[in-house]
């Protein structure tokens, strides 16, 4: 999915991406994730000039969990050191304080970026039922495209991700 950073998307990307989490089974990963995403999402909303449209791509590969975000903004994003009483100025810090590595790439020719943070995924479980989404399996995700269209105005839905990876933003 793609988006523009507002406040409000930013909050119901974050359930997509906990829900997808969840979906996979993932769920010792959901409160990392969400708040990795929402903090490079605001980045997106306070930073990203003018053009706050995004991409949020979620992706699991063996054992590790991919979540990147790519604006339209070259600039690259730097840590800095926020003073205590400062009320911003940590979310990248934050970023990889949850995560176990992070970093940022350039996008296009002078026309973007990526901002990627990964977590180490469990394995699955050989005890699931076997109706439980595997990993490698291809299942449409907790939400169907039409159902996000219909519930959240405004976010262009693809269609239906791989269990592996899932677009959302």
């Amino acid at each position: 999915m793609e988006l523009h950073a507002l406040p409000p998307r930013i909050g119901q990307v974050r359930r997509i991406v906990s829900a997808q989490l969840r979906h996979w089974r993932l769920d010792p990963l959901v409160d990392r994730a969400a708040l990795g995403v929402t903090e490079l999402l605001t980045n997106v909303h306070r930073h990203a000039g003018p053009d706050k449209h995004c991409t949020v791509e979620i992706e699991l590969l063996l054992d590790r969990l991919t979540v990147s975000v790519r604006d339209h903004d070259p600039r690259l994003p730097v840590v800095r050191d926020a003073e205590s009483y400062a009320t911003c100025g940590r979310g990248l810090a934050l970023v990889a304080a949850i995560s176990e590595c992070w970093g940022v790439r350039p996008w296009g020719e002078n026309s973007g970026k990526v901002v990627w943070f990964a977590l180490s995924a469990p394995r699955p479980d050989p005890a699931e039922p076997a109706d439980a989404a595997l990993y490698g399996g291809t299942t449409p995700g907790p939400l169907a495209a039409a159902v996000l269209d219909g519930a959240l105005p405004g976010l262009a839905a693809g269609p239906s991700a791989p269990a592996r990876s899932a677009f959302v933003g």
